[in-house]
This record gives C-alpha cells, structure tokens and sequence, in this order.
C-alpha cells in the first residue's frame, strides 16, 4: 500500500475516552509527513541521476568499443607508427638537451658577470668607506687639535684677565683723590692768564667764561678720578 505525504497530514482517527493528544498526534503526523516527502524527494533525485548514469555508462561502452576498435587498428599498423614516433622524440630530446645546455652556459655566463660586477662594485664601496673613515679620523684629529689649541687660548686670555683685575686692584687701593685734586688745581694757575686791556671796571665776559670752564674741568677731573672704578672686560669678552 502506497501512502503519500498528503494521505499522512490527513489521516483522522476516531476519539475515544483518555486517548492520545490531538495536538502532539497532529505535529507528529506533521513531522511524518515531512520526512516522508523528504524520502520521496531523495528517492526521485537518486532516480534521476542513476538514469542520468545509466546514460554515461552507455556512452562510456560506446567509447570503450570505439577505442577497442582503434586499438585494434593501431595494432595492427602500430611497428611503423612506433618507428616514427621514437625517433621524432629522439630528436625532439635532442634538441631540447642542445636548447637546454645553450640556456645554461648562458646563465652562468649572465652569473658570472653578475658576480664580478657586484664584487668589483663591493670593492668601490669598502674602498669608499675607508677614505671616508680616514677623512673623518685626520677631521676628528684636527678638531682635537684645534680644541687644545683653544683650551690653552682660552687659559692664556683668563690669566691675563686675573693679572689686569689685580693690577687695577693694587692701583685703585693706592690712588690719593685729594692729592690728584691739588695737582690739578695747580697746573690749572700756572696756565697763563688773557693780557687783554680792559676798561677799569669792567672784567671781559671772555675771561670769566675761560675762568668757569677750567673750574668746571677741575672739579669734573677730580670727581671722576675719585669715583672711578677700574673697568675689567670678561673672559668671554676677551675670546669674542
């Protein structure tokens, strides 16, 4: 008895007191049916491909025939074909060996080139590096030279300095300020005077202006030699 899916998803069965679930009796017919359509489906794939099979396997048997049939012929004329076939692959083995040994005598060629080129090329540049290298050491040794020479510059110019702060020290601490005015005061009378004539009376704006100024130029040279300071350059004043 043949039962399709639809037969399955309508199958009723009589109720009857304490009986089965409706509902869980319903989902598994459901389920049934599904995998029973699934089968169905499989079993009509599986058909189709084994006619689909069947149909290779005959085109395959007419193949197998045809090829008997050109074995058979090729046996029977195959010594010449043999023959021939033999001797072009002898030749075409010939010229593939003078092909490849032609390739490979030109590739060590193109090598070899290739090696000297990158030595002699090595060569240039360790002989670059070392000039380079010895350029920088006669450098370093020069600024090292010249560093020194500097250093002693620089100690030459600072001892110089302290013996100019010392010598303006010890001249400071014996300069008379007092004494320096009274020297001054005295060369400034023992310049001579105008011999203009004048009026009786009358003293020349002239005169008076010439007495002011050397007054002035006394009392200023005193002043700034008493106040003076000695003015001392810096160390790095002396290096610029």
């Amino acid at each position: 008895m043949r039962i399709t899916p639809l037969e399955i998803r309508q199958k009723s069965f009589e109720k009857n007191f304490r009986g089965y679930d409706k509902d869980e009796v319903n989902a598994f017919l459901m389920t049934l049916s599904q995998e029973w359509q699934r089968t169905l489906d499989e079993v009509k794939e599986m058909k189709l491909k084994l006619e689909t099979a069947d149909k290779e396997v005959a085109k395959l048997r007419e193949v197998e025939s045809s090829l008997y049939k050109t074995l058979k012929t090729a046996e029977d004329t195959g010594a010449n074909v043999i023959e021939q076939a033999r001797q072009a692959a002898d030749l075409h083995l010939r010229e593939s060996n003078m092909r490849a040994e032609a390739m490979l005598s030109e590739a060590k060629s193109k090598a070899k080139d290739c090696i000297e080129e990158a030595d002699m090329k090595a060569k240039e540049i360790i002989a670059d590096m070392e000039d380079r290298l010895k350029l920088m050491v006669e450098n370093y040794k020069r600024l090292e030279t010249s560093r020194e020479d500097l250093m002693a510059d620089m100690k030459r110019i600072a001892n110089d300095a302290i013996e100019r702060v010392e010598r303006a020290r010890a001249q400071t601490k014996s300069f008379d300020a007092d004494q320096h005015l009274k020297v001054v005061r005295n060369q400034v009378k023992k310049q001579p005077m105008p011999t203009q004539e004048v009026k009786p009376g009358i003293v020349s704006q002239e005169i008076k202006e010439t007495l002011i100024e050397r007054e002035i130029v006394v009392e200023q040279s005193a002043v700034t030699v008493a106040s003076a300071k000695p003015v001392f350059k810096s160390f790095f004043d002396e290096i610029g």
